[in-house]
């Protein structure tokens, strides 16, 4: 697998991704009818970088990464992770996160924070603590699931 600087022909991949992941609405905080137009420019935005994973000329994961704050908080990066339905359970998000880890030091972020990362989502809430991220907080009910109801929304955060 090969990890690289994501292209804006790489958008119909990427929306291909995002898409289905935004519309079931069960783990990002965006509008379940977002527009192709506004998740691409949400998720490609000029304030960060995107990535992509690509294995055989198919794309299997993207993330971005930029800061969770301005000025005093600058030091502190975001990033969102999504792949392909095709590659759960191939260890993408964790390549993705290992190089969005080695991109941020590079960057001079110090740390790396979620700020909502839905309480039902168990693989992804598993996977950042295995990666040493610590649950700093916790937003009752912040969250609207559709299937769950009102359900929590964690922060996690790691130091680099």
């Amino acid at each position: 697998m090969l990890i690289r600087p994501a292209l804006a022909a790489d958008a119909d991949a990427i929306w291909r991704i995002i898409g289905p992941t935004i519309r079931a609405g069960e783990t990002y905080a965006l509008d379940r009818d977002l527009g192709a137009a506004a998740a691409l420019a949400y998720w490609m935005g000029a304030d960060g970088d995107t990535f992509v994973v690509e294995a055989d000329g198919a794309v299997l994961g993207t993330y971005y990464i930029r800061p969770n704050q301005q000025g005093g908080g600058r030091h502190v990066c975001n990033c969102g992770f999504m792949t392909s339905a095709a590659a759960a359970g191939r260890g993408v998000a964790r390549l993705m996160y290992e190089h969005a880890a080695a991109h941020a030091r590079s960057q001079g972020y110090r740390a790396m924070q979620f700020n909502f990362v839905v309480s039902t989502n168990l693989r992804a809430v598993r996977l950042w603590q295995s990666l040493g991220f610590a649950i700093v907080g916790r937003l009752p009910g912040a969250f609207l699931h559709p299937s769950e109801g009102f359900v929590d929304a964690l922060v996690m955060f790691k130091t680099l």
